[in-house]
């Protein structure tokens, strides 16, 4: 079923849908990165009517490697792509630390993560499985050149403007579209207007790092031998100035890379205030010529990596981050922006908008908050994690390189331990069917389906009162 679509946008605000008289919620997605793909193939197979609005004149992805491991796999498992990803994949097992001399300073094995967790982690070119996943998507259910310029909801439904001037109507809206979401500003700039947002969701998002990302063409296996291994070959270094840089093998002879200079100053931060924070081949020349002549464990410099390199594969951005308070009112829920969380949130999503039983106010409410009490403290913890390993690995204040050093220097069964811990959560679609768990490791139970419990729900208000909730993006 197509969304109700019209040109007038004078309308005052959302009108009723014929998916509202269905018993099945319409959902519109706006972004069409990797959280909005995985609702949309989540939706897809729940036969939950949606559309998805990307803004690009293409929907594709920008980036450089990217991994997954046990805590999203069985997702990719239960939409039966798992082996899909093994195939434009390699495993690692293995991360290794550099100095700027080449002198190798330390290593992190993962080789036991399998016997635990059941799954080995794959890495990729981030491109790639978005191209895969967006393949999986029926092509009419993903519209293009659609800039959402703002956004209603009522009692009787959700709408959204375009800046094409077409408007569309729905039961549910969902911000998939980013840190700078527009669908996120929308929602945020109504909730302050009526004095219901809290003042940390006003504030700008921490500048941590200015990052150069790209993915070779194919190269010469003799040329760099690490080729011609069928695991990653993973090589960090940290050089002087706040700089860092490292290379990733993946299939078809390719090497994934990322250079990065972490900024050190709030000042530093507000001089970047103007940036268009999404990936994107922006004038990355002075960036190029920073890091061109430093040395990579694989051979050979930078340079040569990024010549290799065609240059619409190279992409600069501004990694951010931030603790969002409010992530869900009405009938709109928000998506977080890293890659791995945004696809447990669309899990989670799936499943509480699989369950609903009409498309009424009421009941939507009360999903949407269950979406939210459910992630929380996971997506709360993986925040932290992801702070506390960027530290370890690329920052370069006195007091991260004293942590890093100790932390390559701690027993490898602590260090398992903490690769271990984000395992143990690992949300699948509670309307398909069930992956059993594999490995050694413990796993944590899950929320059962509502369609499969006679309990009734109640408003998470109700249980717990009004607690503020965190998102990660």
């Amino acid at each position: 079923m197509s969304p109700s679509v019209s040109e007038d946008i004078a309308s005052n605000g959302p009108t009723a849908t014929p998916s509202s008289t269905s018993g099945k919620p319409h959902v519109l997605i706006v972004g069409g990165g990797l959280g909005g793909l995985m609702l949309a193939l989540l939706l897809e197979r729940a036969n939950i009517p949606y559309q998805v609005f990307e803004r690009a004149s293409k929907a594709r992805a920008l980036g450089s490697a990217m991994s997954l491991g046990a805590n999203i796999l069985p997702v990719f498992e239960q939409l039966g792509i798992l082996e899909d990803v093994k195939n434009i994949s390699l495993p690692v097992y293995e991360q290794r630390l550099y100095e700027a001399s080449m002198k190798r300073s330390g290593a992190l094995t993962m080789k036991d993560y399998k016997d635990i967790t059941g799954y080995d982690t794959y890495v990729f070119p981030r491109p790639e499985l978005h191209q895969l996943m967006l393949e999986r998507v029926p092509v009419e259910k993903v519209l293009v050149n659609k800039k959402v310029l703002s956004m209603e909801q009522n009692q009787l439904g959700v709408m959204i403007r375009c800046a094409d001037g077409t408007q569309y109507h729905g039961d549910i809206l969902v911000g998939a579209d980013g840190a700078y979401s527009s669908v996120r500003q929308a929602l945020y700039k109504k909730l302050d207007a009526k004095g219901s947002l809290p003042k940390s969701d006003t504030e700008s998002l921490a500048l941590g790092f200015i990052t150069m990302v790209g993915v070779t063409h194919a190269l010469d296996p003799e040329k760099y031998p690490c080729l011609k291994e069928t695991v990653v070959n993973f090589s960090q270094v940290i050089g002087g100035h706040y700089m860092s840089w490292h290379t990733l093998t993946v299939p078809g002879n390719r090497v994934c890379w990322n250079a990065s200079i972490q900024l050190t100053s709030e000042a530093e931060s507000r001089a970047c205030q103007f940036r268009n924070s999404e990936w994107g081949p922006e004038s990355i020349e002075n960036t190029i010529k920073v890091f061109k002549e430093c040395k990579v464990p694989i051979g050979g410099t930078m340079g040569d990596l990024i010549e290799a390199t065609p240059q619409d594969l190279i992409s600069r951005v501004y990694l951010e981050e931030k603790l969002f308070e409010t992530w869900q009112h009405g009938r709109t829920a928000l998506i977080g922006d890293g890659a791995v969380n945004a696809m447990q949130d669309a899990v989670i999503l799936a499943n509480v908008i699989n369950d609903l039983e009409s498309t009424n106010p009421a009941d939507i409410k009360v999903a949407l908050e269950s979406y939210q009490e459910q992630r929380y403290p996971h997506a709360k913890f993986e925040y932290m994690n992801s702070k506390m390993i960027s530290k370890i690995m690329t920052g370069q204040k006195w007091n991260e390189r004293l942590l890093r050093h100790i932390a390559f220097n701690l027993p490898g069964w602590v260090r398992m331990r903490g690769f271990i811990k984000s395992a143990v959560y690992r949300p699948q679609a509670s309307f398909l069917p069930f992956i059993e768990k594999r490995g050694t490791g413990s796993v944590l139970p899950q929320a059962p389906s509502h369609r499969q419990s006679a309990k009734p729900r109640r408003s998470m208000t109700e249980k717990r009162g009004k607690r503020a909730t965190v998102v990660s993006i």
